[in-house]
């Protein structure tokens, strides 16, 4: 359980405490594609000449900052006057570039004008300062760019094949595999739930036909019969919420249908009976809330299954859509670097399926034997 409020907080902050808080984790910096994890880079950023606002708390969270600044990879950099020269990362094994920006602009995305020994910097328009060019003011903005433009960046889980961070794709796509999972369990729960509980109140021909239904999509695969959803409703996010959770609600009426047949005999439902109430009452009011045990324990078993169901149609391609990270698409990515020097492409956001799934299951098993009177008898 802790482990799960752990992932479920990373997930919920999201882009807050994700390296690259780009949208969608999407910042690529092609040059340092396949890097191992902890290997660390000077950045130079340079500021976009199109304005970026600084989104609010909220909005950064759910959706990430657009960037502000074009992050190049550098091996060291130097000032001359009015310009600062850097020698480019392109690669291991080749020769640094070098390059020559100039400071103003790369400072405040806007080109200086020079003139009579003068130069005209504009930070937006109508807002443009004029200064004398000399050493002094060449100074104050060398300070200026080494703490603002010039940085150190760790990447602690390595970089995919387009040089993203995996570190924040792993954290954006536990959001996915969450929200898959809380939407499914959602969707399960509320169809299973009506269906079961008609079946076993009603019984006769009712029990029959949603029994025979429970039965034939009971025989079906479930990935398959998540596919067939998928082709109907193409592909998509939301697509996926909708497929997973319409194949999963036959597990749930099963044990619905099963709990009310028992608890329907009882003698305080033959009380409700017998003072008239009527049967949505009695289903909704007197048997539903005695068997929330049994249907918590199998949502924690639908959570993780959920997870698993994602993660496959991703792999296959038929889960959210590039460049969204999920952690099913990320080995779908890089399986291929299993039998090479980057295994840990896949082998990370498989791990973390793993122990995601894991910690569903022990959560299961701790819930079935709470709710498990008997077992409670016998230990005691």
């Amino acid at each position: 359980m802790a482990f799960i409020i752990l992932v479920s907080a990373m997930a919920t902050l999201g882009y807050l405490i994700m390296p690259d808080d780009s949208p969608l984790a999407n910042n690529q910096t092609i040059q340092l594609s396949l890097k191992k994890p902890g290997t660390r880079f000077m950045m130079f950023h340079i500021k976009n000449p199109e304005h970026v606002d600084t989104v609010s708390f909220f909005t950064k969270m759910f959706y990430g900052q657009p960037a502000i600044y074009t992050d190049v990879p550098i091996v060291n950099y130097r000032f001359v006057k009015d310009s600062v020269y850097i020698n480019k990362y392109i690669g291991d094994e080749d020769k640094a570039e070098r390059h020559a920006y100039n400071i103003f602009d790369v400072v405040t995305g806007k080109k200086p004008f020079y003139k009579n020994g003068y130069v005209s910097i504009c930070v937006s328009p109508g807002n443009c300062q004029i200064f004398t060019v000399q050493q002094a003011l060449f100074e104050r903005f060398y300070e200026k760019l080494r703490s603002e433009n010039i940085t150190q960046k760790t990447f602690l889980l390595g970089t995919d094949i387009y040089g993203r961070d995996i570190l924040s794709r792993l954290i954006l796509g536990a959001r996915i595999s969450l929200s898959v999972g809380i939407m499914a369990v959602v969707i399960s729960l509320l169809i299973g739930t009506a269906i079961g509980a008609l079946a076993g109140y009603f019984g006769g021909w009712v029990d029959g036909a949603l029994s025979w239904l429970m039965n034939i999509l009971w025989s079906l695969p479930a990935l398959l019969l998540v596919l067939a959803i998928s082709f109907a409703l193409g592909k998509g996010l939301w697509q996926i919420y909708v497929a997973v959770g319409l194949s999963m609600w036959v597990e749930v009426a099963r044990l619905v249908r099963g709990q009310v047949i028992s608890v329907k005999q009882t003698e305080y439902i033959e009380a409700a009976r017998a003072l008239g109430y009527g049967n949505a009452r009695i289903i909704v009011k007197h048997i539903l809330p005695n068997i929330t045990g049994p249907i918590l324990v199998m949502a924690s078993s639908n959570f993780a299954s959920a997870i698993l169901l994602e993660a496959g149609l991703s792999f296959l391609g038929f889960g959210a859509q590039p460049p969204t990270p999920t952690w099913g698409g990320m080995i779908r990515e890089h399986y291929g670097y299993i039998i090479m020097d980057a295994a840990y492409l896949s082998i990370i956001p498989g791990l973390a399926i793993m122990l995601i799934v894991y910690a569903f299951n022990l959560v299961t098993v701790a819930l079935r034997d709470a709710f498990d009177i008997k077992s409670q008898n016998t230990r005691i």
